[in-house]
């Protein structure tokens, strides 16, 4: 173990678990009814659940067990009872922990270490790179791109307790503690009513306003004061974007009036940041010829906040000449007395503007082919034949129209909001700026006509073809498309058309990748093997047409969703992909656990800046695998999918993922507006979206979606005598190394003996039995690779965090198996225990996932 992680495991040890101890005692002694006695039952119930699995006992004989050793517990009611406390109990030492390890954060991790802005510095100096970093500072960014994707289990008024409490446990403030500790033992984690796409955009600004602003503004100070003159105020190098109240990708909730809404908040926002910023400077800045300006200031910052119904026309521009002026009278007449204070200030309005974070709109193709189909049969200006047309035929007819369409009210609410939110568009840009709002995000997109047809639809909405200020974004998701990118983007860039747009849009076209629907569709190697082929593929098509790719990846929280060690990830693309910006969306639960803090939200930062930048810089981080090694990784991808698909496949799997996980409860759980699937009627595996069926492997501790496949592809390879090879790739490319890391991080969160007892299910034996031996050959030929001993064993901090987090939430696991193999017992529909047992297992969703902090 090296130094640094040595120091890491020490001081998590000391500042995490340690105190966990402590203070999870002062749960027992907090003046609620019955909550010691829960405390101490919870402690039994604990042991015999280790025990029972030691014994190869289900879930439903441990308790049994439990309940046969407590006499006060007899009628179905009363165990359910004593049930829903355990959940209760644990719920909140989830939250301490979660407490703890965020306060902890800037002791347990290297603030100025491997991938921060420090070491950034170290290394431009040393290798006397200052211009090449100026250069690449011209147009290379970090965009964070936070989403409404329904994964954060906390509402809003816990994830503000683990906040003030993190912070009291940093001060070790033991008063303060037991009383925030009291407030969360009266707080429900459970939300009644789902929240509206509102409240989910009202939830992400509490982060922009308390974290980025701060995090962001940080990191940009630092590379200014380092390295002046690096950083252009046209590229502030991060950038925020949101979707929450714009992605109406199956969620009926989302319209435009909302979208509309969204984006006064944000301005709303951000304006109240400077207001309070300003307030600040107003204390230190009371010399003469400066004062009157930062009043000036604070004026014009107050009329747009405080008074009810106007929006003056206050600028970015504005702000930052009124700010210019004072920093220019600070240096010439007060000896640059405060003027950090002020550039930091013009820093964060660089990076933030008026808009606070770039509004995506985003809408499924299928949705856009309706649109047109309505237009069609109305004749709104499309000609009548236009859906017999061939697709050539469609294209050549959308080069040359110029006619805007009539304004009709069509019967369906979806036709009418999106043309509403394509001409939405315009008002956002006039008073947020055009970084407000000018991307157009299309899911499912198979075809360069499916992008044709969205830019045909803003001209039909009254935009200009010379003055469109939007760019129009492909989501390309399954493993076909991913193989078919290449050819899409091919098209593209042969229509004059559309060629144009691009050359007002400085030669950029972004592309999104998903990685979510990628290892959906085609598991874990073959989704992140599919992903990382179609960029180079892309790159070198879009270099031929003299346009810069952007990359926009699609990532969720667990390595199934492009999650994990994100940076390794960027740090590990070769020359022969472009690196021009990294974009990725940051989602739910991710957004607390990796930048919940200003701390860890400014490391976060950093490491991704860090990882697109020393690819360019550094020659000696030249990481483009040769042929052989793609070659290598290509045969592995091909036989984990034929595995991963024999898996799906199987007659068996929906009936197994919806009779033995929890995932027909998730809509129950209230955690976000958009419904679990897309369509309506039976689950199907195309309709199912990727939180829920990640989640849901990962709350049976199976997490098919992170290893399935790598076991059985590790076998052949060695089978074919590859595997010597594979083991100095391991060594050599960060790129496989980050996968199989990854890979090992999701099998750490999986624990077998919890649905052992299936193995001998009449109908689901055949599949446990399937998963299971994947996962054995999975480790086998995984610590064979890396020549370790245990998974993880190279992250020992992550690897007790886990462990420990894994632990406390064993009981909910237990009960959450319990109560589904009672609904699948039950004799009657009508039973009366059959919703009791059904909210058991909804309550229990919430502990586990929140505990494995990337788990959906």
């Amino acid at each position: 173990m090296d130094i640094h992680n040595a120091q890491g495991l020490r001081n998590f040890k000391n500042y995490v678990a340690l105190k966990f101890q402590l203070y999870n005692s002062l749960f027992t002694s907090l003046p609620f009814q019955r909550i010691e006695k829960t405390g101490m039952l919870l402690s039994l119930f604990f042991n015999l659940c280790e025990e029972g699995y030691h014994k190869n006992l289900s879930p439903s004989e441990i308790i049994e067990d439990f309940f046969s050793k407590q006499d006060s517990f007899k009628s179905p009611s009363e165990r359910a009872d004593i049930l829903f406390q355990f959940i209760q109990f644990i719920e909140r030492q989830v939250v301490l922990f979660d407490a703890l390890e965020d306060a902890a954060f800037n002791k347990v991790h290297d603030m100025g270490g491997t991938g921060t802005l420090k070491q950034l510095e170290m290394e431009v100096i040393q290798q006397k790179k200052e211009a090449a970093l100026t250069k690449k500072l011209e147009d290379f960014s970090v965009e964070l791109v936070l989403t409404a994707h329904p994964t954060q289990f906390y509402p809003g008024n816990v994830l503000g307790i683990i906040n003030d409490l993190s912070k009291s446990l940093a001060e070790n403030n033991t008063a303060q503690i037991n009383i925030y500790l009291q407030q969360l033992g009266k707080t429900p984690f459970f939300k009644k009513e789902k929240p509206t796409p509102f409240d989910e955009a009202t939830s992400l600004v509490w982060y922009l306003e308390n974290v980025f602003f701060a995090a962001a503004g940080r990191s940009i100070s630092f590379l200014k004061s380092q390295f002046p003159g690096a950083v252009q105020d046209k590229n502030p190098v991060i950038k925020m974007g949101f979707w929450p109240g714009g992605d109406r990708d199956g969620n009926p909730y989302v319209n435009t009036e909302i979208t509309l809404k969204v984006a006064a908040a944000l301005r709303g926002s951000i304006i109240k940041c400077y207001y309070l910023e300003v307030r600040k400077l107003r204390r230190r800045l009371t010399f003469k010829g400066v004062e009157p300006l930062v009043i000036d200031l604070e004026r014009q910052l107050y009329n747009n906040i405080f008074i009810p119904g106007i929006r003056t026309d206050i600028t970015k521009e504005g702000i930052l000449q009124i700010l210019y002026n004072v920093r220019d009278i600070l240096v010439s007449q007060h000896n640059g007395l405060f003027v950090y204070l002020v550039d930091n200030l013009i820093n964060k309005v660089h990076i933030f503007g008026l808009h606070f974070a770039s509004l995506d709109i985003r809408q499924d193709s299928s949705i856009h082919q309706m649109v047109i189909a309505a237009l069609v049969n109305s004749g709104n200006v499309l000609p009548k034949n236009y859906l017999n047309l061939s697709a050539d035929e469609k294209i050549a007819f959308i080069n040359k129209n110029e006619d805007v369409l009539k304004q009709e009210v069509y019967t369906n609410a979806v036709i009418d909001d999106t043309l509403n939110s394509i001409r939405a568009i315009q008002e956002i840009q006039s008073f947020n700026g055009e970084p407000g709002c000018n991307r157009y995000i299309i899911s499912h997109c198979e075809s360069a006509l499916d992008i044709l047809e969205v830019y045909a639809l803003f001209i039909l909405c009254g935009w200009k073809r010379n003055a469109l200020k939007v760019d129009i974004v492909p989501l390309i998701e399954t493993i076909d498309d991913l193989q078919n990118a290449g050819n899409i983007l091919k098209t593209l860039y042969q229509n004059s058309e559309y060629r144009a747009h691009l050359q007002q849009r400085n030669n950029i076209q972004t592309v999104m990748l998903g990685f979510s629907d990628g290892s959906k569709d085609g598991g874990y190697l073959m989704g992140n093997w599919s992903i990382y082929k179609a960029k180079e593929i892309l790159t070198s098509v879009s270099k031929e047409y003299g346009i810069d790719v952007i990359f926009f990846d699609g990532r969720g929280g667990p390595p199934a969703r492009g999650g994990g060690k994100t940076h390794k990830f960027y740090a590990s693309m070769g020359r022969n992909i472009a690196n021009k910006e990294i974009q990725l969306t940051i989602q739910g639960q991710t957004v607390s656990s990796n930048f919940g803090t200003i701390d860890s939200a400014q490391y976060n930062i950093e490491q991704l800046i860090h990882a697109g930048i020393s690819n360019d810089l550094f020659s000696d981080n030249n990481v483009t695998l040769a042929e052989t090694e793609e070659s290598l990784l290509q045969q592995l991808a091909d036989e984990s999918f034929v595995s991963y698909s024999s898996l799906k496949n199987h007659a068996e799997f929906m009936d197994y993922l919806i009779h033995v996980s929890p995932l027909q409860y998730y809509s129950q759980t209230n955690i976000g507006s958009r419904p679990t699937k897309r369509g309506s009627g039976k689950i199907t595996m195309a309709d199912l979206r990727a939180v829920p069926f990640v989640g849901s492997w990962s709350q049976l501790k199976q997490n098919v979606t992170g290893y399935f496949g790598v076991g059985t592809a590790l076998a052949v390879m060695d089978k074919n005598g590859k595997l010597p090879q594979l083991k100095i790739l391991y060594q050599k490319s960060l790129f496989f190394k980050t996968l199989i890391d990854n890979c090992e991080m999701a099998m750490k969160k999986c624990f077998f003996p919890l649905t052992a007892y299936l193995a001998k299910d009449e109908k689901f034996g055949g599949i446990w039995t399937k998963i299971y031996e994947e996962f054995v050959l999975t480790e086998k030929y995984i610590l064979k690779l890396t020549g370790h001993q245990t998974l993880m064993e190279e992250y020992p901090v992550e690897q007790l965090s886990v462990e420990m987090r894994e632990k406390i939430v064993l009981p909910l696991n237990t009960i959450q198996q319990y109560a589904m193999a009672q609904i699948r017992n039950l004799q009657s529909e009508n039973d009366p225990m059959k919703e009791t047992y059904e909210k058991l297992v909804m309550r229990c969703s919430f502990g586990i996932i929140n505990a494995g902090r990337n788990s959906a």
